[in-house]
């Protein structure tokens, strides 16, 4: 019987398991739909559907950079104690690898390549990782960022709760410029800035800051001809809190990152340009269920 792609698709809908076994197991069954199911579920491939409904916001963000390369991945599962798992993190040390030295832009396309030294693909490996460590699990999210001429830099902080990558462009190779790198690295870790200059802040918001800043002044009874003077200092400081290259650098304070790139670039005599970052901070945005303890008590008890 010929399998159709309709038919792979329905089975993948019914068990959560990799295209590529559920095409296999259509063709050992002979196309029947509820023995492919069983034939999974002998296999162990099939459990990953039991567990796709529940919340997976723990997990691990994995950095890699290589040259003027580096990718950042969030690889989520359910609990902190799998994150934490020798197997777990040897799976996401290796999407890292197979993400750097691929040219994929988005989860799609990382789940079709080849998984390191399993012949199977990474969707593959993932529902193989679910089905063993019995967890639901998923690849949430990943960026890459390419110099072209200069370094990406990568640091993880926490095992895995923040990841960062820094992009600097330039000609010059001198191991100041890499090690300055990872120190904005840990800066944007640390201090989360929401862009990378004042002119990428969206003017709606921007708008939105100073209408604030405005209603807060005159509030407060000050003079109408001095409220805008406020106001062009107040957004400043706002940009200063916002901006990376405008914020204050968490190793030393007194001055801001994109004065301190200046300086060296100075000294060094060559130019670098802070190009890009990524920030990742584990969960983000994931709604996650809050347990009412008090609540199962009282179900328990009916």
């Amino acid at each position: 019987m010929s399998i159709t792609a309709s038919m792979v698709s329905e089975l993948r809908k019914k068990t959560g398991a990799g295209m590529m076994n559920c095409k296999k197991a259509l063709t050992e069954t002979g196309g029947n739909i509820e023995e492919a199911v069983d034939f999974l579920r002998k296999k162990g491939l099939s459990a990953a559907a039991k567990k796709s409904g529940r919340v997976a916001a723990e997990g691990v963000v994995v950095a890699a950079a290589a040259g003027a390369k580096g990718v950042l991945v969030e690889v989520n599962a359910e609990t902190d104690f799998v994150a934490k798992n020798a197997d777990f993190q040897k799976f996401v040390q290796g999407i890292a690898t197979v993400t750097l030295e691929s040219d994929v832009a988005d989860v799609d396309g990382l789940k079709s390549l080849p998984f390191p030294e399993t012949g199977r693909t990474v969707e593959e490996e993932l529902t193989q990782q679910i089905a063993t460590i019995g967890e639901n699990m998923s690849l949430r999210r990943l960026d890459r960022c390419d110099a072209g001429q200069g370094i990406v830099t990568s640091y993880v902080h926490g095992a895995g709760k923040i990841g960062v990558l820094v992009e600097l462009k330039t000609a010059s190779n001198d191991p100041k410029i890499e090690a300055l790198a990872k120190q904005v690295a840990m800066h944007v870790a640390a201090a989360g800035p929401q862009y990378l200059k004042r002119d990428q802040v969206p003017s709606e918001t921007v708008d939105k800051e100073k209408e604030i800043m405005r209603v807060k002044a005159i509030d407060s009874g000050k003079p109408e001809k001095i409220v805008e003077k406020i106001i062009a200092g107040q957004i400043n400081k706002f940009f200063g809190e916002v901006c990376l290259l405008e914020q204050a650098f968490v190793i030393d304070p007194d001055q801001k990152v994109g004065k301190v790139i200046e300086k060296l670039a100075k000294d060094l005599g060559a130019e670098i340009e802070l190009s890009n970052y990524v920030r990742y901070q584990l969960g983000e945005g994931i709604e996650k269920k809050e347990d009412d303890f008090v609540a199962e008590v009282a179900a328990l008890s009916k």
